[in-house]
């Protein structure tokens, strides 16, 4: 048991290490291609922090034939990653964090509720009814899909427009300052290499939380959806918070927010893929139905807070938001070990 949890600790600050690579060359990628910070922490960002999600999602259903522990694992992801934002609140020293991200992070917090809400109703139509149970995948997942692909675009055009207008602000005479950065080509080979050591490492980190949650005789689904989804989380967690060091709050919420919009149109697909016996849905617990909505209005107190500004902070330490976040996260790892 101590070897586990060496490794467990090992993994996990090789993660926090990566993470900060990962995010200073994605930020360089968004000031050398123009794309902005809010599309590079939605598809750089977020895509390789969610990978291993993906891939414990697939093993969990492919090798371990524990679909309830894939699909915990995706939706308690999106719990912990919104109750990132909460403590990013309080770490940000310059005022309420949600003030410092522009409207982009609310299309992207709209469009994961949307999916998350999707992948909530799928779970519990399936758990009613057993129409279309045995097809080899759900229209569910084909709408996750679809819809996935579609807030892809749309946050790309919307980012765009806010980039287009910022740069016709910018005077002609007063060019942007320059800061010495990495190339383009060098940014792009940190992240990649940067990607590949946060990924292993938090495959690594998952099979070991997998072996300490079987020693301690846990139930599959709560060590889903909280501990296994916390040891996947914790890309999201380190790469956010070097983003915030970097003064690049915008690339940190949409990290998070993006990496919820990856579970539930990526990650989900391909659980469904890899289950064999039908639609992956009909086979997991509803109390996945829980945590979805939990993640939903979470997702709404987030867009509440950035759509209004100005707003202060509780007795200097967070926000009324934030203390929701991680107010929220606590009450549903209470409640959900209680339904377990």
């Amino acid at each position: 048991m101590a070897v586990l949890w060496l490794q467990f600790v090992a993994s996990a600050v090789l993660i926090l290490l990566a993470a900060h690579f990962l995010a200073s060359s994605a930020d360089t990628v968004a000031e050398r291609t123009g794309l902005g910070r809010s599309f590079i922490g939605v598809v750089m960002l977020a895509t390789a922090t969610s990978l291993p999600e993906l891939a414990t999602g697939i093993s969990s259903i492919a090798w371990l034939d524990a679909p309830d522990l894939a699909i915990g694992d995706a939706f308690g992801s999106n719990l912990f990653n919104l109750m990132i934002i909460g403590l990013a609140d309080i770490y940000w020293q310059n005022g309420p964090v949600l003030n410092a991200v522009s409207r982009t992070s609310v299309m992207v917090g709209a469009l994961g509720a949307g999916l998350i809400g999707l992948a909530a109703l799928a779970i519990f139509i399936y758990s009613e009814t057993d129409v279309t149970a045995d097809w080899f995948l759900s229209p569910f997942t084909i709408l996750l899909i679809v819809g996935f692909i579609a807030a892809m675009y749309l946050i790309y055009r919307h980012s765009q427009q806010i980039q287009e207008s910022q740069d016709a602000e910018q005077s002609p005479d007063q060019p942007a300052a320059e800061r010495r950065t990495p190339t383009l080509s060098r940014a792009l080979l940190i992240y990649a290499l940067s990607a590949a050591v946060v990924v292993a490492a938090a495959v690594w980190l998952a099979d070991v939380g997998e072996q300490i949650a079987e020693t301690m005789h846990w139930e599959e689904s709560f060590v889903g959806t909280q501990f296994l989804a916390i040891s996947t989380s914790l890309p999201e967690i380190g790469t956010s918070f070097a983003a915030l060091r970097l003064n690049a709050p915008e690339l940190a919420i949409t990290n998070v927010l993006g990496s919820n919009v990856f579970n539930m149109g990526i990650v989900l697909f391909f659980d469904d893929v890899a289950f064999t016996d039908g639609a992956v849905w009909s086979a997991v617990s509803t109390v996945h139905v829980i945590s979805g909505l939990i993640a939903v209005l979470m997702t709404m107190v987030v867009i509440v807070g950035i759509m209004t500004r100005p707003r202060q902070r509780i007795r200097g330490l967070w926000t009324p938001e934030g203390a929701t976040l991680v107010g929220a996260y606590g009450g549903a790892s209470a409640l959900l070990y209680l339904l377990a």
